[in-house]
């Protein structure tokens, strides 16, 4: 594969791991009411088509984000082929804990649509439990972002090392990856709240964008690659 394949399915990746995380996203906080567990429950069993429509595009994001970890592993592989597989191993763990996190989602149809199974509970109760592991579900997925922000944290300072794509969007990625640092300490996170997502959204988006229209400079990354096999030779 060239260079600028790998750039752009990359980036063609991470474009398509912003849309449908971002669906994800908006089904989600449009049906969970935040201290109402009868709501919450009452919105979801409206649109339980909606919901588990965004239960998918979650699982489909995370799909995209291993292929743009292995893309950009491997064009960032000849600035240090270490640091960028410490990288990818970061974003793969992150991954993985996101896609568990979505066994969660399966709360509100088993709890509520439950039956006899679970007649020794009442209704209210149900709800509680639902909203509760729901909770659970976004705590989860937090604990995930933190993987991702170290993942951001070193594809940034490999770009900022490599003279085949700008420095400025490697400085961006370090700031995406000390946003989403932030996850570690939920005090932190409600106080920061959106603001803390913000250097991710921009990092990650100016890179990807960078990698579907611009690639990468192929001469520098052929002679950084060239060297870094005569180095491994």
């Amino acid at each position: 594969m060239s260079p600028l394949f790998k750039a752009r399915a990359g980036g063609f990746c991470w474009l398509m791991t912003f849309i449908t995380s971002s669906f994800a996203a908006f089904a989600g906080s449009s049906l969970v009411v935040s201290g109402d567990a009868a709501a919450t429950a009452t919105r979801i069993l409206a649109n339980e088509g909606l919901f588990r429509s965004g239960t998918a595009a979650n699982l489909i994001a995370t799909a995209f984000y291993i292929g743009a970890t292995l893309f950009v592993y491997e064009l960032l592989k000849p600035v240090s082929r270490s640091v960028s597989l410490l990288a990818a191993f970061f974003s793969l763990v992150g991954c993985a804990v996101g896609a568990l996190s979505c066994v969660f989602d399966l709360a509100p149809f088993v709890l509520l649509k439950g039956g006899p199974s679970l007649s020794g509970f009442s209704i209210e109760q149900l709800q509680v439990l639902t909203l509760a592991l729901l909770k659970v579900r976004v705590q989860a997925n937090n604990m995930g972002l933190v993987f991702f922000g170290l993942h951001c944290f070193l594809i940034g300072y490999l770009i900022l090392r490599s003279n085949f794509l700008p420095r400025l969007v490697g400085a961006l990625m370090v700031f995406a990856g000390l946003g989403w640092l932030t996850f570690l300490w939920a005090p932190l996170v409600n106080a920061l709240l959106p603001y803390n997502m913000m250097p991710g959204a921009i990092g990650e988006l100016s890179l990807t964008l960078w990698l579907i229209v611009k690639g990468v400079n192929v001469a520098r990354w052929n002679e950084l690659a060239t060297e870094e096999c005569r180095f491994d030779g």
